[in-house]
């Protein structure tokens, strides 16, 4: 059909192909009906539409969201725990470290976080009845259990190193010793822990532990780092350690000179640097058995009562000589007396000087084989660089009150002379709530730590040299601690916790649900509010 102002050609009753600018005006005339669906179908297609955009941007707005938070939020604390047992002859402490899982130059960045006091004395002293020794380690276990996450505990290794003590009743009678050993196992294997074994540790190990804590604790040995809870200083030279303990002290630093004797020598290679470490441990001169050497060369067969200068006057203590002479430190002395079961009781007199001179005969100095000596005939080069003194170096200057601030070695004589020179009774008002067996012992204690330094070589010119140390940064100065690091050596580094997409990942979908959101935005804004260019030819 042809008419004016455009062409029309049927197709189907209801369908026209319109040829014309009046396409509307011509549906409606020619096909009401027609028009009509198809005003119908055009709002169900923009209905469609509609909610097609809308879930479109309801998703790409709920992906950013989701995308954001799982990738933003804050990452689980991957902190690993270590328990380490010190069973020195005195006494047992445990330590509880903690460091990052993931590790700084192949060495965990590790420090305490809690330590327990074992009530009672040290493991060797249950040789008659070893089964008590583990169960004394109750009681402190329990409380690393309350102390360390329950989801940690599995993985939390626990390391019991056993002292002089031990090696001592390992040499008067290892059966006894293993039995000892084997009670500990037995208790420590009872709790949820990772235990790694307890074992003797040798004089070498502690030596060099204890090093290891020193200049760990005075921030020796690493770089700044963002896992460090402390600022390391500049310094790049180590400082050397004194151990004293009740039964054996170590010495342990880095010389300028060769180390003459093999036996020694020592290699570290901690946070990415070797070390060729100087050490020695004189088992037998710890304080304890010190005590016990000059009490035992001052005793004669028929003596009853012994008059002791290293004990302050007034004071009176009675003691048996089989349990004297039962230690190997002095039974090896060829000193046995007629009368083992005597009881012999001892009698201050507090002279600082005949003291002394009693401390001085329990060491030999009389032969050296290398180019220098301590004492004993044991080797040593001179003395390097600063040192920090610990264990009962720090507890018995503590006591006399030279163990913080500056002094001169002049000024710690006069403070041990003193002490020495005090009546029984004064000491015991004046100190109060210490055990009586420490008390009793400053005396001698003090007067064998001088001894003791001088041998090692220091005068007054270094003096300040040496500093006294219990605690740093909250960390008992020790050889667990590093017992402790040297451990991590030996524990795989794992990956740091990050973050489940990988930084191009994450922008990459920021991005392309940014995107999505915004076409979909503008595309419902351009067909509900069309613009007048698109609006042309519709009348």
């Amino acid at each position: 059909m042809q008419q004016n102002g455009g062409e029309r050609v049927k197709r189907s009753p209801h369908l026209y192909r319109l040829r014309s600018q009046s396409e509307f005006r011509e549906i409606a005339v020619y096909s009401p009906s027609a028009f009509r669906e198809a005003v119908v179908k055009q709002k169900t297609w923009n209905k469609k539409a509609l909610f097609i955009l809308g879930v479109l941007f309801v998703l790409g707005i709920a992906a950013l969201v989701v995308i954001a938070v799982l990738q933003n939020k804050p990452l689980p604390e991957n902190i690993k725990y270590g328990i380490v047992l010190d069973a020195g002859s005195s006494h047992t402490s445990l330590y509880i470290y903690q460091w990052p899982a993931e590790k700084e130059n192949d060495t965990g960045v590790v420090h305490q976080v809690a330590e327990c006091k074992v009530e009672g004395n040290g493991i060797s002293s249950y040789h008659e009845n070893p089964i008590r020794a583990g169960l004394s380690l109750q009681t402190c276990m329990d409380k690393a259990l309350e102390h360390i996450p329950a989801n940690k505990h599995k993985e939390t290794p626990v390391y019991l190193g056993a002292t002089a003590g031990m090696r001592l009743l390992r040499l008067s009678n290892s059966r006894v010793a293993e039995e000892v050993l084997v009670s500990v196992e037995n208790t420590l294997r009872s709790f949820p822990f990772d235990f790694q074994g307890a074992r003797i540790i040798t004089g070498q190990e502690e030596g060099a532990y204890g090093w290891i804590t020193i200049n760990y604790l005075q921030e020796n040995f690493r770089q700044d780092s963002p896992l460090l809870r402390f600022k390391p200083n500049s310094r790049t030279e180590t400082s050397g350690a004194l151990d004293l303990g009740g039964a054996s002290t170590q010495i342990t630093f880095v010389p300028e000179e060769t180390i003459e004797s093999l036996e020694n020598s020592l290699h570290f290679r901690l946070y990415g640097k070797t070390y060729n470490v100087y050490t020695h441990s004189f088992l037998c001169y710890g304080k304890d058995q010190a005590l016990r050497q000059q009490l035992a060369r001052s005793m004669t067969d028929e003596q009853s009562t012994l008059l002791d200068p290293c004990f302050n006057s007034g004071y009176i203590r009675n003691f048996s000589t089989f349990d004297l002479y039962s230690s190997p430190c002095v039974s090896r002395l060829g000193l046995l007396p007629l009368t083992l079961s005597k009881t012999i009781q001892i009698q201050g007199t507090g002279n600082y000087h005949l003291c002394k001179d009693r401390v001085q005969a329990i060491f030999n100095v009389s032969h050296c084989n290398y180019s220098r000596c301590s004492f004993n005939g044991v080797y040593q080069p001179l003395l390097h660089g600063k040192f920090g003194a610990f264990s009962a170096f720090y507890f018995v200057m503590d006591f006399l009150k030279r163990a913080t601030g500056t002094f001169s070695l002049e000024s710690v004589k006069e403070a041990v002379e003193m002490h020495c020179a005090k009546p029984w009774n004064e000491v015991k008002r004046e100190s109060g709530k210490i055990k009586e067996k420490y008390l009793s012992e400053y005396c001698f204690s003090g007067v064998y730590i001088l001894n003791l330094l001088q041998l090692y070589g220091f005068n007054a010119s270094i003096w300040d040299d040496l500093s006294f140390v219990g605690k740093i940064h909250g960390s008992d100065a020790g050889w667990t601690l590093g017992y402790m690091l040297n451990l991590t050596n030996m524990i795989p580094a794992e990956l740091p916790p990050s973050p489940p997409l990988s930084h191009g990942g994450y922008v990459g979908l920021m991005v392309f649900f940014s995107v999505l959101s915004t076409f979909v935005l503008l595309t419902c804004w351009l067909a509900f509010r069309k613009p007048k260019c698109l609006q042309k030819g519709i009348i």
